[in-house]
């Protein structure tokens, strides 16, 4: 049965680089996926008033802005479309209109009929981030986020953040497609950042792992000093991982994300590819 992959893709006020279309066409093709591509164009009330056209042309604004938000749009969808028809991967691609402050819900709401979902992610891009944040904790499916100045060519080396938790065995659950791929896992787990039930939890993975025929190793890490969202994201960069999987803690309260240190670290600095679940 094929994958079904959603791409959200945002266009305000920050828009996906153009770097997301070949690193979402490189993953569907790895783990043989059809790619579902959205582009969520804003649409912005009119609020003009007789005042506001002295002051400025507050309709004109509003139509350069969604104007601006359309080009890039369908800029972003012949994109995808290109790079995965090069990748010999099937792709559908639509739009949406949405209100600015909707946007993370139009895209976490489409993203709960897929069976997972990639994201865009750019340094500086408050959009990018938000949209992340909510799809992580409110679509119910994985989400593979894509750092934009890493590419995605290979899933030979995963790297799985290990505590033994729920978020952490639910993270494991929805690699399995991604493991498929994969010549060696990486189990990682921090020793010194709070208290684990069993100090053998990353062997007690790894060997269950090994009998699904996989190649793994371990590694305790000290965080020490470094937040821990760094530390298993460099560790795992040192290891030559493309993949780093790792449980989302956090919960949302009032349309506000209240983030456990590890995600709130990945999600403010993400330095290479990293599939999420909550």
């Amino acid at each position: 049965m094929k994958i079904e992959a959603f791409l959200p893709l945002v266009t305000y006020p920050e828009a996906n680089s153009d770097a997301v279309a070949a690193n979402a066409a490189s993953v569907a093709g790895l783990i043989d996926a059809e790619l579902n591509a959205l582009a969520i164009e804003v649409d912005i009330p009119s609020v003009s008033s007789p005042l506001s056209r002295l002051l400025t042309d507050v309709p004109e604004m509003i139509r350069d802005a969604e104007l601006q938000s359309h080009e890039r749009g369908e800029h972003l969808l012949a994109r995808v479309t290109e790079q995965a028809g090069e990748r010999g991967v099937p792709v559908t691609v639509r739009t949406s209109k949405s209100l600015g402050a909707l946007l993370p819900d139009v895209a976490t709401e489409n993203a709960r009929y897929y069976d997972l979902t990639m994201l865009g992610w750019e340094a500086g891009n408050e959009t990018s981030r938000m949209v992340a944040e909510a799809a992580v904790f409110g679509a119910g499916r994985p989400v593979v986020l894509m750092p934009e100045l890493t590419g995605i060519s290979s899933l030979s080396r995963i790297a799985v953040a290990w505590d033994g938790s729920r978020v952490a065995a639910r993270a494991l659950a929805d690699t399995a497609v991604f493991l498929r791929q994969a010549s060696i896992v990486d189990v990682l787990t921090v020793v010194d950042e709070k208290a684990l039930n069993d100090k053998d939890i990353s062997e007690r993975l790894a060997e269950i792992l090994r009998r699904k025929g996989l190649v793994v190793d371990t590694h305790r890490l000290n965080s020490e000093d470094c937040p821990i969202g760094v530390a298993l994201q460099d560790h795992a960069i040192e290891l030559g991982a493309e993949l780093l999987v790792m449980g989302a803690y956090g919960h949302s309260r009032l349309r506000q994300f209240v983030l456990g240190g590890a995600t709130r670290d990945v999600l403010g600095d993400l330095r290479l590819p990293t599939l999420m679940s909550h």
